[in-house]
């Protein structure tokens, strides 16, 4: 198989994945004999680019938050490091909406995984899309921490981690009553907890 016919194997893999989440739902369970027919490949050749299911939502729903995440200013670093973070953490939070729109997104993440029955396909869904913002977040602090803003790379994966928290926090602020001031509250955590992970002390 050459290059470009295994590069596209794996595109109508993935594609067959991510259509199959649309018609079912994001915890729809990825069944390797269903994509495989639907793509026109083997199991045996499915498994070659995809290991394991888990592999295979793994990169589905990278796709997907790279399609929904615009690119970061990360990379720039004529703005301070703590703007930078600040503003991708944003990003993140865009997806979460705000006021009603809010509500229905934490009703649709609270349906499919509190409330639904806790099987193979949700524990794995939710781990795909944890995983991810743990991915992402680490990706960014390993641009700060060359740069000089992280002495300890070390603490990246637990720093992602203390920040994705604070997502999903603000995130379920914001499906609950709150101030008209939530916007400004929102922005002063986003600041502490970057100081936090960055040595400031603003």
């Amino acid at each position: 198989m050459s290059k470009r016919e295994y590069s596209n194997t794996r595109e109508r893999i993935l594609a067959a994945a991510a259509d199959i989440i649309a018609e079912d739902g994001i915890t729809a369970k990825l069944s390797v004999r269903a994509i495989a027919a639907r793509v026109g490949v083997s199991t045996g050749s499915l498994r070659h680019h995809f290991p394991t299911q888990q592999a295979l939502r793994d990169e589905v729903m990278r796709r997907a938050y790279d399609w929904m995440l615009p690119d970061t200013d990360i990379h720039n670093s004529t703005l301070p490091a703590r703007d930078r973070l600040v503003e991708c953490l944003r990003q993140v939070l865009a997806t979460a909406r705000a006021g009603s729109e809010a509500r229905e997104a934490m009703t649709a993440v609270s349906t499919a995984f509190i409330v639904a029955d806790q099987n193979e396909q949700v524990r794995e869904t939710y781990l795909a899309i944890q995983r991810d913002g743990q991915r992402r977040t680490e990706d960014w602090l390993r641009v700060l921490a060359d740069e000089g803003g992280i002495p300890n790379r070390g603490d990246i994966p637990r720093f992602a981690r203390f920040l994705c928290t604070v997502l999903d926090g603000i995130a379920l602020e914001r499906a609950l009553p709150a101030e008209d001031s939530l916007a400004q509250l929102e922005t002063q955590t986003l600041y502490v907890a970057a100081d936090a992970v960055l040595g400031h002390h603003s």
